[in-house]
């Protein structure tokens, strides 16, 4: 009675620290972004600024009258740490339940040692997954900013780009795959009877596996800061809470397909400039 009294009390240690741990690296993602993520002006100034491409030549004219920076490395790392930082502050939340349920697994597999090790490495895997996103993303921008679709204020200038991302955000909502991974991202448990490691190269591997998943489920529709603006706050929150929404409540996958079918139509409504 006193052995499980004694883990139950460290059970609830480990979601504490494991909780604070994640809240600062949460916050200080929302505060650099806040803060602009070193672009030299804050994300409201930005998202002031900016505005989506749409059929309005005042729109056009708008996005495309801000210039572009120069590229170089110090502006391609600096994108980089944008991209990550703002991954990792819409994310991170969503992925809290899963990152619990493994350091709790951890402490009853090793009752005598601390399981923050494990934990740590395991959500080094899940950051890791999303660098590289983020580095996928800053090519993108790169070559969306040289071809003149992406604005100097990070906002798409073209109807067919933003259209296209949008119905292609739909389509991917209502995909085979696209509920396959989102499975997994719901269900902690089931992700964890399928793909438990041992070791800390099996955390890691985890980790990686479950960033991949979450990659499976909200790729596109991280693209679609390329149509609303990389640095506009209300799609950036509006996305992090659309993510927490389908993975967090229980009929969060149906309200992402009925989401896929709404990008679908205002895809088409854009493009074809109905009324």
């Amino acid at each position: 009675m006193g052995t499980t009294a004694t883990l139950e009390a460290l059970l609830k240690r480990d979601r504490l620290l494991v909780v604070a741990a994640l809240f600062c690296v949460i916050t200080f993602s929302w505060g650099y972004i806040l803060a602009g993520a070193g672009s030299g002006m804050t994300a409201l100034e930005m998202t002031a600024m900016s505005r989506p491409a749409d059929l309005s030549d005042g729109a056009s004219a708008n996005v495309r009258v801000m210039q572009a920076a120069a590229w170089g490395t110090g502006y391609a790392v600096l994108m980089f740490f944008m991209w990550w930082t703002m991954m990792l502050g819409m994310m991170l939340p969503s992925a809290t339940p899963m990152i619990l349920l493994y350091a709790k697994l951890m402490r009853r597999e090793k009752e005598k040692g601390a399981p923050y090790v494990f934990t740590g490495i395991f959500l080094l895997g899940y950051l890791v997954a999303w660098a590289g996103f983020s580095l996928v993303a800053v090519a993108a921008q790169w070559a969306l900013g040289e071809s003149g679709l992406l604005s100097g204020m990070m906002v798409g200038t073209s109807v067919p780009l933003g259209a296209g991302l949008l119905i292609a955000a739909g389509l991917w909502q209502l995909t085979p795959l696209k509920h396959a991974c989102l499975r997994h991202c719901r269900s902690p448990i089931g992700f964890f009877s399928q793909h438990w490691r041992n070791g800390s190269l099996g955390a890691f591997h985890m980790g990686v596996a479950h960033g991949a998943f979450c990659l499976g489920c909200c790729w596109v529709l991280m693209a679609l800061l390329f149509y609303g603006g990389v640095m506009n706050l209300y799609w950036i929150i509006g996305l992090a809470i659309f993510v927490l929404i389908e993975k967090l409540i229980p009929a969060g996958d149906r309200i992402g397909q009925l989401t896929g079918l709404a990008l679908i139509v205002w895809g088409g409504v854009l493009l074809f400039g109905l009324p």
